[in-house]
Formats: C-alpha cells, sequence, structure tokens
C-alpha cells in the first residue's frame, strides 16, 4: 500500500503523552487514606471550590431556574434520543438458556450493576451532553445509584445546564468535585455515596489516568486519550465541509488529532487552503486549540483508490470516522475499526456528540480496533448459571474427572468422583486421563 502523506503530523497521542501516573496515583492514595477531608483539601487546591459538594433538592430546583427554557428544551430533546437508543441497545440483549446435553441446562443472565459514577467534564468547556450520554445509558442499563460528578467553577458551583441535563437523566446524586478527588470520591464511597462499581465519562488526562490506575477494583468504560476524528472524502464531497469538520473537532484540544483520508488531490489541496481560514475565524479559545491541533497533530493522506482509503482509515481506528463518498452503502459494509461511524454529509461528529442518540463516549487512540463505545452493556454484567439432572451431569462428571488428571489437578478431579459414586452406587467408572 502506498501512501502520500500531503500534510503529516509531527507529534501524536502516543509520543506525546505526559507521564502524570505518580502524581495521580499519590492523590488517590492521599484521599483513599484521609477520606472525604482530603477530598474537600483538594477540591479547594483545585477546583477552588468550598461550597457544599453535594447538592441538594433545592439548588438542583435552583439550577434549574437558571437555565433558559429554549436550552430546557434542546437537552430534553437529546436526553430524549439517547434514552430511545440506549432502550434498543438493550433490547438486544435477552437473557437465554439451553439445554447443553440432554438433562443439563445452561443460561445467560444480564444483571445491571448497582452503583455508578459519571464524570462530566466542565473545565474549558462545560460538557452537558456528557451528563446525557453517561447518566441516560446507565439509567436504560437498570442501575440502582447513579452518581453525576462534575468540577465546579469557583464561588459559583456546576454550570446550570449540567445540573438541569443530569437531573433529567435520571441522576440520584450530583457531586460538585472535579479530577481526581471527584473520581476517587466516587470510586471509594465518600460523602455518603456507594462505591461506584463502574466509572464512565471523558475527563482530562488526570481523571483518565485516575481511571485507568482504579481499573480492576472498579470497572471503567474505557481508557481515554486525546479525541480524535477522521474524514474520508472522495471527488464528490464538499471541501468547505469537510474543512468545517475537521476544525470542529480540532476545537476539542490542543493534542486532538484530524486526518484527512482522500483520493482526489484537488480536493485535499482546496480543504488544506481552506482549513486555515476557517480556524482563524473562531473565537480565541477555540482558535488556539484547533490551531494547534491542526498543526502538530493533522494529517492529510492520498491514496490511490477506495480500497486503499478504507485501509488506511482501518489502520488509524479513530474514535470518529465520517465518510463523505460515493456509494455509502459500500462504506458500511467495508470499514471495521471505528468509534463511530458518520455515514454522508447530512450527518457529522457534532450530532453524534451532541444529540442524535448514539453514545459519543467512544474508543480513542486507536482503541477502535478493538472495542466500540460507552453503551448500556457496559453498566450490565454478563454472567452465566447451570443446572443438572444427576443423569444430565454424569457424563460431564466424567469428562471433568479425566480431564482434571490429565492436568493434573486431583482435587478438581476428586468433586466428580465422589458425586458419581453418591448418585450411581456400585457403578465403575473408567476416571483415570488414559495413556
Amino acid at each position: 500500500m502506498v501512501r502520500e502523506y500531503l500534510k503529516r503530523a509531527p507529534r501524536t497521542s502516543r509520543t506525546d503523552a505526559g507521564d502524570v501516573e505518580a502524581t495521580v496515583r499519590a492523590i488517590l492514595d492521599d484521599i483513599e487514606a484521609g477520606g472525604e477531608a482530603k477530598a474537600l483539601e483538594y477540591a479547594a487546591r483545585f477546583d477552588r471550590y468550598t461550597g457544599n459538594v453535594v447538592l441538594t433538592a433545592d439548588e438542583i430546583a435552583a439550577a434549574e431556574r437558571a437555565v433558559p427554557e429554549k436550552v430546557k428544551a434542546d437537552i430534553r430533546f437529546a436526553q430524549d434520543n439517547v434514552r430511545r437508543f440506549a432502550e434498543l441497545q438493550k433490547s438486544s440483549l435477552h437473557d437465554v438458556q439451553m439445554e447443553v446435553v440432554p438433562g443439563l441446562v445452561a443460561g445467560q443472565k444480564a444483571i445491571p450493576v448497582d452503583a455508578v459514577g459519571c464524570y462530566v467534564p466542565g473545565g474549558r468547556y462545560s460538557h452537558v451532553a456528557s451528563a446525557i450520554m453517561t447518566v441516560t445509558t446507565a439509567k436504560v442499563a437498570g442501575v440502582e445509584h447513579i452518581t453525576a460528578c462534575s468540577p465546579p467553577r469557583p464561588d459559583v458551583g456546576i454550570a446550570p445546564a449540567i445540573v438541569y441535563a443530569a437531573h433529567l437523566a435520571g441522576a440520584d446524586t450530583i457531586l460538585a468535585m472535579g479530577g481526581v478527588q471527584g473520581v476517587a470520591a466516587m470510586a471509594f464511597g465518600l460523602f455518603g455515596l456507594p462505591k461506584a462499581r463502574v466509572l464512565a465519562g471523558p475527563g482530562n488526562q488526570f481523571v483518565a489516568e485516575a481511571k485507568r490506575i482504579l481499573y480492576g477494583r472498579v470497572g471503567i468504560d474505557m481508557i481515554a486519550g486525546p479525541t480524535d476524528s477522521l474524514v474520508i472524502a472522495d471527488a464528490t464531497a464538499d471541501p468547505e465541509i469537510v474543512a468545517a469538520d475537521l476544525v470542529g473537532q480540532a476545537e476539542h484540544g490542543y493534542n486532538s488529532p484530524v486526518w484527512l483520508v482522500t483520493d482526489d488531490r484537488r480536493l485535499a489541496e482546496e480543504v488544506m487552503a481552506l482549513v486555515p481560514r476557517l480556524i482563524d475565524d473562531l473565537p480565541p479559545v477555540n482558535r488556539d486549540n484547533a490551531a494547534a491541533a491542526w498543526a502538530d497533530y493533522a494529517e492529510v493522506i492520498l491514496c490511490a483508490d477506495r480500497e486503499e482509503m478504507a485501509a488506511t482509515a482501518d489502520d488509524y481506528a479513530p474514535e470518529h470516522l465520517t465518510v463523505m463518498a460515493a456509494d455509502l452503502d459500500w462504506w458500511l459494509g467495508r470499514l471495521r475499526a471505528y468509534g463511530s461511524l458518520f455515514l454522508g454529509e447530512e450527518t457529522t461528529v457534532a450530532f453524534g456528540d451532541k444529540a442524535s442518540g448514539p453514545n459519543h463516549v467512544l474508543p480513542t487512540s486507536g482503541a477502535a480496533a478493538y472495542t466500540g463505545g460507552l453503551s448500556v452493556h457496559k453498566f450490565m454484567k454478563i454472567v452465566t448459571w447451570q443446572r443438572a439432572t444427576r443423569e444430565g451431569a454424569r457424563p460431564v462428571a466424567e469428562a471433568t474427572a479425566r480431564i482434571s488428571r490429565l492436568e493434573g489437578m486431583e482435587g478438581h478431579a476428586r468433586t466428580a468422583d465422589i458425586r458419581l459414586a453418591k448418585w450411581f452406587p456400585g457403578e465403575n467408572f473408567d476416571l483415570s486421563p488414559g495413556d
């Protein structure tokens, strides 16, 4: 495969990853030992907030009153879409059972975890949509207690729209605490919270590292890096829309990679000329992020044909994958590695980020090669069970005894022996593994 890089990134999210493990581990250890007092100490230090951390019903109601009705309507629209899509996902998972051999029945059950912690970013941007995506999905899964945790602003608290979205989505507790201390509070069960069995939601590198360190003690949605997005475009694509989509995703952060994969040199050159102009037209903070991401992390790749374009996209395994090319059904059938797929210019990553329904918590840094994004399934345990008659268990017990002895696990073998001796007294069984 020959790929021509019309623009190559001097940096990547992998090579540029900072080492924050020691800092985060020290904070987690400190909070686990010191409890709520230490969490509040870190909140005062990092959030510069000393107000109430567990929101009361009155505080939630006050936040709701502060949200304009038009904003509430948009949040309700997005939440309804996310809820209905999550319900569809849940409907695809059924409790099942089968008779494996005559007399031996085995089954599968899906059981929601009892407590979940949802982290909602609120620093540079107030991620209202993240409250919707995480809390709604956990609620549909059937989780008993959901905590929504978001960093408060100094002397103000959580952005009212985040509070409204989390409450609407079904959060049982809303915690005004950010960063590692917020993650720790949910994981360790501080401030009267049940210990979270699963932690979900995006966050900065410190939040991501805290979740990574805690993984094993709790479940997590995924180990997240900077958000990334890839656009596949052929000669039928509109260069201005392609450029706008790349810029829209680059504004996430200075290290958010965006990639264009195309088989049309003219389109590539037009997009490369348009992007800097679109970036310059952004507000200052957004402009700085997008400019840095485009300069240091963006790539434009010219391929020979659509098969090479698809193979390139699969190699990158992007979090978001947009296709603006002819024969969208071909692309839907061919592409294999992405967090979420957006087909045609009539949809875009921002739709998925905010309001269209499928979850926006997605695998980054190439993880889409082996996993998908957040869904109701992440908050449910797939467990198995079995039951047998004695006749049904008989051949299983015989095979278990022989396999166990073949492996050298005599104790395992004897758990089968004792049952056969009790159930079928006087019978001779060949329970040695053989030659």
